[in-house]
């Protein structure tokens, strides 16, 4: 008669759950590249084509008393896209429903107000049991840097790992933001 211990009892039983094709489950092993976006012109923004690039995903809001974010958004991308930051936009109406609007109400304030080049995704929830599946592993990776607010920064490094995370109240132009891009980028 075999000698089971809990450890391989517990692991054989564990090899015998399947998951479903298509569900995504946060394992310790998991990079941001696993992830994807719908954008907001309907073609799907997957992380894993960024691979080895930063990105910085900000969720965002059009009626938001931060929109005037945008603008350091879009001078830090300027600055930095061609070294190879990458960015994307989340909007997200979970903050005080301050993005209650569609494509065309995000699209002005973003592009034509702040003249945004980075892309958008489309409306997505960042928080709670509903987020979309990036916000909950970021939320994995770092429980007490969740976004609490629109205009929320989470930085991706080039090998997919959440390197840092800066709240609403963190500037994009603040010395934080710009030391941990620069730190990413290989730049002095």
């Amino acid at each position: 008669m075999a000698h089971w211990s809990r450890r391989s009892l517990i692991a054989g039983l564990g090899s015998l759950v399947a998951v479903p094709a298509g569900l995504k489950t946060a394992s310790a092993a998991q990079t941001a590249w696993s992830f994807s976006f719908d954008g907001l012109d309907g073609k799907p923004f997957r992380l894993a084509d960024w691979q080895g690039h930063p990105v910085l995903i900000v969720n965002t809001a059009s009626q938001c008393g931060f929109v005037g974010q945008f603008a350091g958004l879009q001078q830090i991308y300027t600055r930095f896209e061609a070294r190879g930051l990458k960015m994307l936009a989340v909007p997200s109406n979970d903050f005080g429903g301050q993005e209650p609007g569609g494509k065309a109400e995000i699209l002005a304030r973003a592009e034509g107000e702040y003249h945004v080049t980075f892309p958008i995704a489309a409306k997505a929830s960042v928080k709670g049991p509903e987020a979309h599946p990036f916000y909950q592993w970021a939320a994995s990776r770092k429980p007490a840097e969740t976004p609490r607010w629109n205009f929320h920064k989470y930085l991706i490094g080039r090998n997919g790992d959440l390197v840092a995370s800066f709240s609403n109240m963190t500037e994009p132009t603040d010395s934080r933001v710009i030391g941990a891009l620069v730190s990413e980028l290989g730049e002095s």
